[in-house]
Order: structure tokens, then sequence, then C-alpha cells
């Protein structure tokens, strides 16, 4: 079962694709480097400059990596309510001197197109999100050698990726920062408390899959390693504890807030993109989240050079701040130097529980 993905990395820890820069070749390359799987992040960028940082990332390491797709999305139901956010957003637009993005700039984040180039120049893993794309997608993907990994946030999303054949899951708890990586975006859903947590999760899709499970949702120790694998999953996903490392090109005011006091919890919103994404609680979120529809990706367009110009203003409290519930947890560390130091972590985690070490234990 597990073969599907531990030939890939030396210690069973992904760096997470986040989608708006933080997953740069550079820090992709280090983690991979370093003995985890480091991953890229195609999302709202052209087809080109996918490539292009696919062979930034090749001339840096010859280690395997992965690379993530958004799919694309169904159109949006209500246009009056995208509109009604524009008018309420028009504050927000006069403040920081700049004009709301167009929300119908496309709603299929050249999809298609992105997955000619990695057709054409197969990287070692493919991950989607938002999603689960078609059997003869994965297949073509298979024929050229490419892994294939799907994130579900319920047993029956990871079913449907199975019967796709999809080579694994990555499993996403409620807690992970950025957006959920739920197929639907459906506002019933909203405050019904139905997102699980991670051990929860990882323990009821063991029960409907065969297939691997990578787990992703708050990790940021090596103990939570440990525990994800105990409960059934072969490598843990993290996203905020890469976040903060000098190689990701997170922008600073992110980086700092993730341990800013002022920034104390996090929550889900809709606020920025029209999508559930964890983030720290700022004035913008406060403020707008309560009348942010289900618009996705329609808000994301609209706020991009919000979100731009009050990172350009250098106000936190305009920016959408992602982080995942374990964020006060973050370390500035070097992302070489986090990945051994979670890989000691784990391994002291497992001697406790009377475990032997992981393949390529640091010693």
């Amino acid at each position: 079962m597990s073969s599907a993905l531990t030939d890939l990395y030396r210690y069973p820890i992904v760096q997470a694709p986040m989608a708006g820069g933080a997953s740069c070749p550079q820090l992709a390359a280090t983690v991979s480097e370093a003995g985890g799987l480091g991953f890229l992040a195609a999302g709202y960028k052209t087809p080109e400059a996918m490539y292009e940082e696919i062979k930034q990332l090749r001339g840096l390491t010859g280690r395997p990596f992965g690379m993530n797709l958004f799919m694309p999305q169904p159109p949006n139901p209500d246009p009056a309510a995208v509109a009604a956010y524009g008018e309420r957003l028009a504050g927000e637009a006069a403040w920081y001197e700049t004009s709301l993005g167009d929300p119908e700039s496309g709603s299929d984040d050249a999809y298609d197109a992105k997955l000619a180039v990695l057709l054409d120049n197969p990287v070692p893993v493919v991950s989607f999100t938002f999603g689960c794309p078609t059997r003869a997608v994965l297949d073509a993907l298979a024929k050229v050698g490419t892994r294939t990994v799907v994130t579900v946030t319920s047993p029956v999303e990871a079913q449907t990726a199975q019967w796709a054949g999809a080579d694994a899951v990555c499993v996403q708890g409620v807690e992970a920062g950025g957006h959920q990586g739920t197929y639907s975006n459906d506002p019933a859903a909203d405050g019904m408390g139905v997102g699980l947590g991670l051990l929860s999760l990882i323990t009821l899709v063991r029960e409907y899959v065969q297939i691997p499970i990578i787990a992703a949702g708050g990790i940021m120790r090596g103990s939570q390693i440990a525990a994800a694998l105990s409960a059934g999953a072969v490598a843990a996903q993290l996203g905020t504890a890469f976040l903060v490392c000098p190689e990701s090109g997170a922008n600073a005011l992110h980086k700092q807030a993730m341990t800013d006091p002022l920034f104390g919890r996090t929550e889900l919103t809709r606020a920025f993109s029209g999508r559930p994404a964890r983030g720290l609680v700022n004035r913008f979120m406060r403020e707008h989240a309560p009348y942010a529809p289900a618009a996705y990706p329609q808000l994301h367009h609209m706020t991009s050079g919000l979100r731009k110009a009050a990172a350009k203003a250098g106000d936190p409290q305009g920016m959408a701040l992602w982080a995942g519930q374990g964020h006060r947890l973050a370390r500035d560390l070097p992302a070489a130097r986090l990945v051994e130091t979670l890989a000691v972590e784990l391994d002291a985690a497992r001697a406790a529980l009377g475990l032997q070490p992981q393949r390529g234990a640091v010693s």
C-alpha cells in the first residue's frame, strides 16, 4: 500500500503546495534535498509561469517533487450576490487606492493547458485540489510516469478519488490553513460543524479506501507526524510550518503575523475568495466575512488587487493571512533545518511508543 509513495522521500514529510507565492522553487527544492517531498503550486499562475517554475526547480535539485493543480469550478449560481459584495468592498478599494478585480476573470485556472504541459513534461507527482479529476486524466498521467494525489475532506470524497484511479489521497482536516479542499462549495454546510478533525478523518478514510493517505491539517511538530502515521497515514503534509522559512516566498508581513500576539486565532472564512479558507482573524475578515457569498473564484479575482495593495501598504489587516490552527508553533528555521528537526522529533515520538525509527532517520 505505502510503496506507491514512500520511495519519493527519505522522511515522511511533505511540504504543502501553497498557492500565492509561498511554495516557490527554492523552498520546494530545499525540502526535497533535505529528504522531504517539496511541492510547487500552479494555482493562479499561467501555464507558462508554471513551466518556468518547474524548470527552475529542476535546476536546483534532482530529487522528486510535486505540482498541485486546482480543479475547474462550476459557474457561480448567484451573480447578484457577487455584485452586492463588490459594492460592499468599494470603500476598501478607495482606502487602498486601487480597483476591484473582474470577478469573471475565469473559473478553470487554465486547467487543460496546465495538464497539457505536465503530460508533455512529466513531473514525479501531481496533486489536485477542489475536486477529483476524471479517470482519463489520472490514467494519462500514470502513462507518463506521474503519481497522482487528490485532496479530500471526507470519506466519500476519498472513495471517489480511489474509484477514479488516484494513487493516493491527501486527507485534509479542518485544522488546515488556507483553502479547504472539499469538492463542493456549499454554503449550507457553513457553521454546521461538518469539518472533521484530522485524526478522526484519517481513521474514517482508512475504512473506505485502500490507497495511501497523506495527512494534512495543523501539523507543526514531529510528534504530530507520529500521531498521523499511527492513525494510518504514510506521510504528513505541512504548510504553515514551512510558510515562515526564509526560503518561502510568502510576504514578510504574513510570516511575522504567524506568531504575532495581535493575531491570536484562526477562522474559516469566505471573505477573500468565496471558498472556505482558514486564516488569521484580522479586520478585513471581521468586517466582511458575514456578507461573503459562496462564489469561488469570483471573489478571489475581485479581492486580489485589494490584498496586494494592503501588502504594499504594509497593512496585514487587509491581507489574507492563511494559517493553520497550530500557527503559534511556527519556527523561523531554514527549510532544511526544519525537515531535520521534524525528523528527529518524529523518531523521538516513535521511540517513546516503542516503535522503530523511520527509514533514513536522523540520529
